[in-house]
């Protein structure tokens, strides 16, 4: 494995040293955290947003600002969680701006998700996926078809749009993303306590809707 490649898989240990490469230029060391980090930042960017475009644009307008900032980086984070608080801060002045300035249609109508909405990650791979929610309800650990699976999938991802805007975006950041606890505070600016209400919440609300559809 390429030395960039490395620092990028284990950002979290090697901040200084990633922090140095892509201050220098280091083009290798940029695609590969790019390339590793997009797919997750157009997640997040898609909870404050109206359309996948809207997000993709997101994602570019974060990467040029934190690449650009990297001179005022201290330190103070890690470097995810200031660049995903980067993200988070152009994504909701892009969300304000389009709720401010387009026509909102009945939320059942308005950027419900479609299998062609999933961004891919390195590889092709699709990048969503539910690793936190209860195990008991998991669509991945359910007995029916792959088929049926993705439509269960699908289901979430309805039922995540129709949450409030600050529980879709907790729940996107700590059960798609992945992200800890501590992230998601830092990077949406929210206390522990209030973290935690609104992914309890969310998760209720998703769980429900997730037994809904089996039901059926």
């Amino acid at each position: 494995m390429s030395q960039a490649a490395h620092l990028a898989d284990d950002v979290t240990c090697a901040d200084a040293d990633l922090v140095a490469l892509l201050r220098a230029g280091d083009e290798e060391a940029i695609s590969q955290l790019v390339e590793q980090w997009s797919p997750t930042m157009f997640r997040v960017a898609r909870s404050f947003v109206d359309s996948p475009q809207s997000a993709e644009d997101v994602v570019q307008e974060a990467w040029l600002g934190m690449l650009s900032g990297l001179a005022r980086f201290e330190g103070r984070s890690s470097l995810r969680t200031w660049t995903f608080t980067i993200l988070v801060n152009r994504a909701r002045t892009r969300g304000a701006r389009e709720a401010r300035t387009v026509p909102q249609p009945p939320l059942a109508s308005r950027g419900e998700p479609n299998a062609d909405d999933w961004f891919p990650g390195p590889g092709g791979e699709q990048a969503r996926t539910w690793s936190s929610i209860d195990a008991a309800s998991r669509w991945d650990t359910a007995p029916e078809s792959a088929v049926l699976s993705r439509e269960a999938l699908l289901q979430l991802d309805r039922a995540v749009s129709a949450l409030p805007s600050r529980q879709r975006q907790v729940v996107t950041m700590r059960d798609v993303v992945g992200m800890s606890a501590g992230e998601v505070c830092a990077a949406l600016g929210v206390s522990a306590a209030n973290q935690r209400v609104l992914l309890h919440r969310a998760r209720a609300t998703l769980r429900a809707a997730l037994a809904g559809y089996y039901r059926g």
